[in-house]
């Protein structure tokens, strides 16, 4: 590292497709002569990648903040992302930020550095989001032993409780000869496991510039990637259920890298609920989602994202959703706690649910994946499967994860580092975590 470059740091709030974005942007500033460094040193700029969908979100922002101007007080600070987008005035009136980057400019972000001294007051721009009709392709590599590869942003769904359309606009999707690209750039850098992101990645093939014409459809392009040299893995990160298709899934199963997890969002087991919410499928599609993965692979790992306390939503709708649940053959549950977003259906709507009830649902819930999630363990214990390992050592274990979603635990070892190993499942530690015993292990 040359003493006279700038340095520059990350930190990324939110989701899967945010670390790629991130990646992205950190090797477009690498490209013009600066050395990226760890949010913990010391750094010429700090930027900030946000997320407009927790209220948490907002006050991690503030804090990230604090914290790289404690690091440096004369620093650059730039806040990029969707929270950039929906609230750029907020972000820019937060003490210490110099400059607020919306949809579109995130990706010219070098284009704004100029002389890096410190704003009175956050510059914004950010742009009237129907402007955001372009696709930028990106993908995280360098943080972990798997890399997060975009393929489609923006959302043309008009959910009445998301930001998202507002913050990303349009549904646009990559090219799928950049897709493909992208993949064997990472495969190159002996990355083992690739997560497939993007806002309704399902949604895929809608073009570049989000005209309505599919060149190709998901589908299709999962076809593609399966043919890609070097990669081990294949991973579907969130789909929505109307999206999954059947040969979707059968492909899946019988695929050389795509592994058997499936991530769907649910959001509510209760039909007047879900029609609220104008979610484009009633939950009779869902359990038919289910249904048909564990037909054609009955060890897959199923997550569900599920929202509780949206308006309107009664006791009685609570307990049809964690019924719902309950009765269904899933691995584990993300819970969201509703909260109000400005400018969107839901906020307007009559019968708020009190703040205390919310946080009780939300804690039954939890509890309800605690107990799918080790049903889930159980049901593999005894059967071999294929761990990809870790980089940390944690309390002298190294962690790592099945190819259909099981977290297994060893003692630490640096070599097993970003390796496959063939094992079998043996027990559940007290700690929730399998423990595993290396088949073929040479004598």
């Amino acid at each position: 590292m040359t003493e006279n470059r700038k340095k520059v740091a990350f930190y990324t709030l939110g989701c899967k497709l945010n670390f790629s974005e991130t990646s992205t942007i950190a090797r477009n500033f690498q490209d013009e002569g600066f050395d990226r460094v760890e949010f913990e040193e010391v750094a010429d700029i700090y930027v900030i990648n946000t997320c407009s969908v927790t209220e948490n979100a907002d006050k991690q922002f503030k804090q990230v903040v604090k914290k790289a101007m404690k690091l440096n007080e004369k620093a650059f600070v730039a806040a990029v992302g969707c929270y950039a987008q929906l609230k750029p005035e907020e972000l820019a009136a937060v003490d210490g930020v110099d400059l607020v980057l919306g949809a579109t400019e995130k990706f010219k972000i070098t284009d704004y550095i100029n002389d890096l001294s410190k704003n009175d007051f956050g510059e914004v721009h950010s742009c009237e989001i129907a402007e955001a009709d372009f696709y930028v392709g990106s993908y995280s590599i360098g943080d972990r032993t798997r890399a997060f590869l975009k393929v489609q942003d923006g959302c043309d769904y008009k959910c009445t409780y998301c930001t998202i359309p507002l913050a990303r606009g349009i549904s646009r999707s990559d090219t799928m000869e950049n897709v493909l690209k992208n993949a064997k750039e990472i495969s190159q850098q002996n990355i083992k496991e690739i997560v497939l992101t993007g806002v309704n990645i399902g949604d895929y093939g809608k073009g570049e510039f989000g005209n309505k014409k599919h060149e190709h459809t998901f589908y299709e392009l999962v076809q593609e990637l399966d043919k890609v040299e070097g990669i081990e893995r294949l991973r579907i990160s969130s789909i929505e259920p109307n999206l999954l298709r059947d040969e979707t899934i059968e492909f899946v199963s019988k695929s050389r890298t795509f592994v058997p997890h499936f991530h769907i969002p649910l959001q509510s087991g209760s039909n007047d609920i879900l029609k609220k919410m104008k979610r484009r499928y009633l939950r009779e599609v869902y359990t038919n989602r289910v249904n048909k993965i564990r037909e054609v692979m009955p060890h897959a790992c199923i997550g569900v994202d599920v929202i509780v306390g949206f308006p309107g939503e009664t006791d009685e709708h609570f307990l049809e959703t964690y019924h719902f649940l309950n009765d269904l053959d899933i691995s584990y549950l993300h819970v969201f706690t509703y909260s109000e977003r400005d400018n969107t259906e839901a906020a307007a709507m009559p019968n708020p649910v009190p703040a205390n009830i919310r946080a009780k649902r939300s804690k039954m819930l939890r509890g309800l994946s605690v107990k799918k999630r080790r049903a889930f363990y159980e049901s593999q214990l005894g059967t071999n499967r294929t761990v990809l390992f870790e980089g940390e050592n944690k309390e002298g274990y190294i962690h790592g994860f099945t190819e259909n979603y099981v977290k297994v635990k060893t003692p630490w070892n640096p070599e097993l580092v970003n390796t496959l190993h063939e094992i079998n499942l043996t027990k559940i530690d007290e700690d929730g975590l399998v423990r595993m015993e290396f088949l073929n292990v040479e004598a």
